[in-house]
């Protein structure tokens, strides 16, 4: 498959559906300011949970810091709270380290509220590495 190939599937290709919080926007972020985690937070719609396929050995030094290969996508940021990304901005995840409640995806540095329907999709490392914006 070629690389244009792979980034259309991506984002335009079949996956499976995936549900997130059917909280509002404005519920979501009343949920997490009064969670009071410390934690930084953003709210996400039009997601893809991007499982990531590794190899054994890339497996085991993600688990050595407590990661795990998969990212999120979101073609619609809704609220950052440290204001990284603007209204309606695209972004693209580190990897996971947990995932709770079926909708927090936590990196080791940001709690993501999965809002919303989104698709689960399986790919490369690689095609990954070619997200750039």
């Amino acid at each position: 498959m070629s690389e244009l190939d792979s980034l259309t599937n991506l984002f335009n290709g079949d996956g499976e559906s995936m549900e997130g919080s059917q909280m509002t926007d404005d519920e979501a972020l009343k949920f997490m300011r009064n969670k009071r985690l410390n934690v930084e937070f953003c709210l996400v719609r039009d997601w893809i949970w991007i499982d990531l396929n590794v190899t054994p050995a890339q497996l085991a030094e993600l688990e050595k810091t407590r990661r795990q290969p998969v990212i999120i996508f979101s073609h619609r940021v809704i609220y950052d709270s440290m204001r990284r990304w603007d209204v309606g901005d695209l972004v693209r995840t580190s990897l996971l380290h947990e995932f709770r409640d079926g909708f927090l995806f936590q990196t080791l540095n940001t709690d993501y509220v999965l809002l919303g329907e989104g698709m689960r999709k399986r790919v490369a490392l690689e095609t990954v590495g070619r997200i750039f914006f």
